[in-house]
Parts: C-alpha cells; sequence; structure tokens
C-alpha cells in the first residue's frame, strides 16, 4: 500500500508539472513568436520483486517476478523552435524570421547576450539619447559586428532586407547603411533556458558558442527575413487542448489510485485480531 501511494503521489507530481506547462502553452497561443514547450519524462525507479517458490503451480504460464514502478518524473522543458505562420502587417517594424533561427539580442551593458524570434521591433532612444533598433521589450538587438543598430536622425523609415541588411531611407529617397542583424541557430536548443515569453538565454556555466552559430540568412540555408510580417506561435490549439485532457484524466487516475490506497490503509489498521 505505501509502494502505490508513493507511486501515485510522484506521479501526481509530474502530471502536475505537465499541466502547468499546457497551460503556460495554451495562454500563448496567439503570442507573437512564442514557443510552445515540450516536456520530457523518465521512469523514477523500477523495481524487480521476486515470488515465493510456493506460487510454482503446475501451469502456471507467467514468470515468478513481476516489476513494480515508482512512477515517473519531469526531466527536461525545452522549446519546440518550429516555424509559425507569418502574418502581413506591414508595418516597417514588423520582422520574422523564415527557417530554424534565431535574432539575437543585448540584455544589458556588460555585453551578455539573449535570442529571440519576437520580430514586433521598434525604435527606441538610450540613456544618451541614442536612437537605436529593439525589441518591443526594449532589448537592443546586435549587429553582425557585434554593436546596436544605431538609427539616424536624418532617416524617416528603415528598410530590411532577406538577409537581414537594415538601411535608413532619407528623405530624399537615398538609402544609407545601418547595418546587418545577426541571427543565429540554435544548435542544442534544449540548452537554451526560457526566461520570458519569446526571450532565451544560455544558462551560466554553458559556452555560448556550442549552443548557439551565428548563420547568414538569405543564403541556402532556408533562413530569410521578411519585413512587414510577424511570425505567429507554433502551438496548435487543438493538439494542446487534446494532451490536457488526456492528462487531465491521468491526472485523476492516480489521485483515484492515492484515495483507494489510503482507504486499504485505514482498513488494515481497523483489523482486530
Amino acid at each position: 500500500m505505501n509502494g502505490s501511494m508513493i507511486n501515485a503521489m510522484v506521479s501526481m507530481n509530474g502530471l502536475q508539472q505537465k499541466l502547468d506547462m499546457l497551460a503556460d502553452n495554451i495562454a500563448n497561443s496567439n503570442t507573437a513568436g512564442y514557443k510552445r514547450k515540450q516536456g520530457t519524462f523518465e521512469d523514477l525507479l523500477t523495481t524487480i520483486k521476486q515470488q515465493p517458490e510456493v506460487f510454482t503451480q503446475p501451469g502456471r504460464l507467467t514468470p515468478l517476478g513481476f516489476n513494480q514502478g515508482w512512477g515517473s518524473r519531469l526531466t527536461m522543458i525545452q522549446p519546440d523552435l518550429s516555424q509559425g505562420p507569418l502574418q502581413q502587417t506591414n508595418e516597417q517594424y514588423d520582422v520574422a524570421i523564415e527557417g530554424d533561427a534565431l535574432f539575437e539580442v543585448m540584455t544589458d551593458t556588460a555585453g551578455n547576450r539573449a535570442y529571440t524570434r519576437g520580430g514586433a521591433l521598434q525604435a527606441s532612444f538610450d540613456a544618451a539619447g541614442t536612437n537605436i533598433l529593439t525589441t518591443k521589450d526594449g532589448y537592443p538587438l546586435t549587429g553582425v559586428n557585434g554593436q546596436r543598430i544605431v538609427i539616424p536622425a536624418e532617416a524617416k523609415s528603415i528598410r530590411i532586407g532577406a538577409d537581414g541588411t537594415v538601411q535608413g531611407i532619407l528623405v530624399s529617397g537615398a538609402a544609407i547603411g545601418l547595418g546587418q542583424l545577426r541571427v543565429v541557430q540554435a544548435v542544442k536548443p534544449a540548452l537554451l533556458t526560457q526566461v520570458a515569453d519569446n526571450l532565451f538565454t544560455v544558462a551560466d556555466g554553458l559556452n555560448a558558442d556550442d549552443i548557439v552559430r551565428t548563420i547568414t540568412a538569405g543564403g541556402d540555408n532556408g533562413v530569410a527575413i521578411h519585413q512587414g510580417y510577424l511570425e505567429q506561435s507554433n502551438v496548435n490549439l487543438t493538439e494542446e487542448m487534446t494532451e490536457l485532457i488526456n492528462v487531465q484524466r491521468a491526472y485523476q487516475l492516480s489521485a483515484r489510485a492515492l484515495s483507494s490506497s489510503e482507504t486499504m490503509m485505514g482498513l488494515a489498521n481497523n483489523l482486530r485480531g
């Protein structure tokens, strides 16, 4: 009875974590650039027990040994970086990545980097009054030279090419180069840590060069940048709701097993000799 209670309790804990993950995916089904979370589970422990020899009976077909499981646990949550649908907005500061890639942004003045597929950009002024290209949360985008993309005052608009080249359009119609957006590809996406809906970082102690690599958009690698588009969430609401129902039913069964074990333990404690 103790084993069944432990099994049910551990399973309920893992299922609760998956419920939280599914709820997060469903809540962000309309968040532009959001990447759904997916979890990996594994058996916590399996005990092989051997029955006494008295169970050996003529005609017995099943073996004397049996396995006793102790539930499962959530071992890893990683982002699903698959392509989401692109929606046309015709806004000059809206950009979307086609293919397997991420924008690189600066998270602080110390040079720390983060990565995102959220393409709702904007022009923002920093503390020194410099107009720079940032995400909607204010993180400056990184150019291929490792510097920020500065938008001069004389530029009335910007143009972003398929390879990430940023140009400022003057009142006269002439174009001036402002830099090129740095685009990276996740070599080991499971090692990216999600710190916000559209923001991923490399955990402390890991080498970022082993997890992401810089690539060139607009080439033969299938990666291109589209101005005037926004990538939508890659959450399939139908699949998430179906999985949510399955997990809820599994949680209910584990809760029922826990209640049954508690009832049997109460009956055993109340037995009279």
